[in-house]
């Protein structure tokens, strides 16, 4: 499979005119200037081809994986998942329901309270994930198409960037997983104090559509090191890729019930998961709309406790003394990537006043260049957008834009007539009290914002009921301090955007969310602390 995948699309040399340079000169090693530096002419023309070629990939697995096995949901119901390319069904994949989500849990609590994964030793478990990582890594390929079919990002992304970043996240927590203990805790009187670490149950997980599977990788592969076992729901619009590599993981030796798989809708299948009392721990990622809902779910049930990673509306500051050609494509970037269907989006782009002109004629020229086409063929830098909802969504955000008073320096307009391509957007004259300067787009639409000295930016970029990250571009590091102390957010980027790594923790402040993925800060949310007291027979050694 992986050889016709390769035969099929060409193979790309690294861009030296789309590299990512920081204004300190170090090199940023982010998930989309990491895509950047595998396109060859990017921003060289902007001509569609939208003509959508025939997936180099099958789809072998459209049902519910629960208890280890493949099965069709109780009430057989199955729904459509469509190409974003056309709108054409891709598959019908199995719908779950309140029946399905209590199969799924019911297997992932016997497995916890019954089965081997949570007794094995912490190094058996790490060789099993590790194992599960070189696996996926194997079938890199047509867990890039599936992935690129079922959301629309360009192949090239998921194929060189997102899939090898799965594969590293699982390879990061395989490590951690025989490094999870306790402490002794020094107490008064003659008692021994230590603290037990343990996992902490049945974890349910609910992942968006934009990132399936990388986000599929946030939130299992920590589970699983801590003991956990899980009932995973995907997006409905994209389950593909999380059925096939959960598979992939099953061969690799995961016990049955450990890692349960369902697909289905968020007001059923996602709400009998949140309020169901098997579930120890929630964790999602999505809307804050959907996530305050989560919290609600969880607290009319057993109080489980809930990570949440939501939505966003990101800042980017230019200072007036930034490297701009730099500091424009950074934002370029930082809005455009994976569609503009990012939480972190860069979505509201701050310039000082005193290069404000120049930067926006750069970054009008840059999105004029922009490869917007078939996801599956070289050297395409933006897919179509998910679905027609979002799509719709996007169009009418655009022209609020207009009739604002924003000025729109490019895009804004279908692309073709067949599947959800929209132009690469740019807005410049745009104030804060715009509805694309307040709202989560989740589309390729920048706002280029004016502003005068730090501390207006500080009060305007704080002035959101969001805070998940940041950019700054400057030269200068008291500059760069300010903000970094200042903006009220879970990450800040500074000359550089969108550095992910499987170490870094990731989540927001505010309605952004609550919790951390990612790194040492994610196994804290999979884990129980438990205090053993115990009385000294002799208290003379005290």
């Amino acid at each position: 499979m992986a050889s016709r995948i390769l035969s099929t699309l060409q193979n790309v040399s690294s861009s030296s005119t789309s590299s990512f340079v920081s204004t300190t000169k170090q090199r940023c090693l982010g998930l989309c200037c990491l895509w950047r530096r595998s396109l060859s002419g990017t921003g060289a023309s902007a001509a569609a081809d939208i003509e959508p070629s025939k997936p180099p990939v099958q789809i072998e697995h459209n049902q519910l994986l629960i208890d280890g096995l493949f099965v069709d949901a109780a009430s057989g119901k199955t729904f459509p998942t469509n190409d974003p390319r056309t709108g054409d069904t891709i598959a019908n994949v199995a719908e779950a329901d309140v029946e399905d989500v209590n199969r799924a849990v019911r297997a992932a609590r016997k497995a916890f309270d019954e089965g081997p994964w949570p007794r094995m030793t912490a190094y058996e478990r790490s060789r099993i994930i590790l194992r599960c990582a070189d696996i996926l890594e194997k079938h890199n390929d047509e867990v890039a198409a599936i992935e690129t079919w079922d959301n629309g990002k360009p192949y090239e992304q998921a194929a060189k960037v997102e899939i090898p970043m799965v594969v590293r996240l699982f390879r990061y927590y395989a490590g951690w997983a025989d490094k999870i203990h306790g402490l002794t805790v020094p107490a008064d009187g003659p008692y021994h104090v230590q603290t037990l670490h343990e996992p902490i149950g049945v974890a349910g997980q609910i992942v968006p559509w934009n990132f399936p599977l990388l986000i599929f990788s946030w939130k299992v592969a920590p589970a699983l090191a801590c003991g956990n076992t899980v009932v995973m729901k995907t997006a409905e619009q994209t389950p593909l890729s999380a059925i096939y590599v959960s598979k992939l993981f099953h061969e690799a030796g995961l016990p049955p019930g450990v890692l349960n798989v369902i697909s289905g809708f968020g007001p059923t299948a996602g709400a009998a998961l949140c309020s169901h009392m098997d579930v120890d721990k929630l964790a999602f990622t999505g809307s804050s709309q959907t996530g305050r809902r989560v919290l609600e779910l969880s607290a009319r049930s057993n109080l489980k406790p809930v990570t949440l990673e939501l939505g966003g509306k990101s800042p980017f500051i230019v200072c007036k003394d930034a490297d701009i050609d730099a500091a424009v494509e950074a934002a370029h970037s930082a809005l455009f990537f994976n569609q503009g269907q990012c939480c972190c989006a860069g979505s509201r782009t701050f310039v000082h006043e005193s290069i404000y002109d120049e930067f926006v004629e750069k970054a009008k020229a840059r999105a004029t260049k922009r490869v917007v086409g078939d996801p599956f063929k070289s050297g395409v830098e933006q897919g179509p957008q998910i679905d027609f909802a979002q799509f719709e969504k996007i169009l009418k955000y655009i022209k609020s834009g207009i009739e604002s008073g924003a000025t729109l320096e490019s895009g804004g307009q279908r692309v073709g007539s067949k599947g959800y391509y929209i132009e690469p957007t740019v807005f410049s004259n745009v104030q804060d009290d715009m509805l694309i300067a307040k709202d989560e787009i989740f589309g390729p639409v920048q706002s280029i914002l004016k502003f005068k000295d730090l501390e207006e930016v500080i009060r305007r970029a704080n002035a959101t009921h969001y805070g998940l990250a940041a950019g700054v571009y400057t030269q200068n590091t008291d500059t760069a301090n300010t903000l970094m102390r200042a903006l009220r957010v879970g990450t800040v980027w500074i000359n550089c955007y969108d550095v992910f790594d499987a170490a870094i923790p990731f989540g927001g402040y505010k309605m952004s969310g609550q919790g951390r993925v990612r790194g040492i800060y994610s196994l804290r949310s999979y884990l129980q602390v438990k205090a053993s007291v115990t009385p000294l027979k002799n208290p003379a050694w005290l």
